[in-house]
């Protein structure tokens, strides 16, 4: 069963940093793509970075040069280093991963249950 599970959240100062993080069970981390999304109450759950097994990134326009997503497949753990906060980075932080269950690329997604992050003065 994949369980992750997410630390780090935690009330910043514009302009401050948080690193969080999401311990993944078995080798989920150094298999699969795994991201952090986040929400913000009564909007959609959105992409903020996702890196692949592989080691490519992507990340949300509104985070670019301010967020970085790593891997730790040592100890099957993602991070997300934020710099930089802002107001507006305020929201649930959710752990994601996919996993591809058949040959035929079906895959699952499976999501932690989120740490807040709240940026304010």
């Amino acid at each position: 069963q994949v369980q992750l599970a997410e630390s780090g959240g935690g009330l910043v100062q514009p302009g401050g940093s948080l690193k969080l993080s999401c311990v993944g069970s078995g080798r989920i981390v150094s298999r699969n793509t795994m991201g952090w999304y986040r929400q913000v109450p009564g909007k959609e759950r959105e992409l903020v970075a996702r890196i692949s097994s592989g080691g490519s990134r992507e990340y949300a326009e509104s985070v670019k040069g301010r967020f970085t997503i790593s891997r730790d497949n040592s100890k099957n753990t993602v991070y997300l280093q934020m710099n930089s906060l802002k107001p507006e980075d305020t929201a649930v932080y959710y752990c994601w991963t996919r996993v591809v269950v058949n040959v035929e690329g079906a895959s699952v997604e499976h999501w932690g249950e989120g740490t807040q992050v709240t940026v304010s003065s």
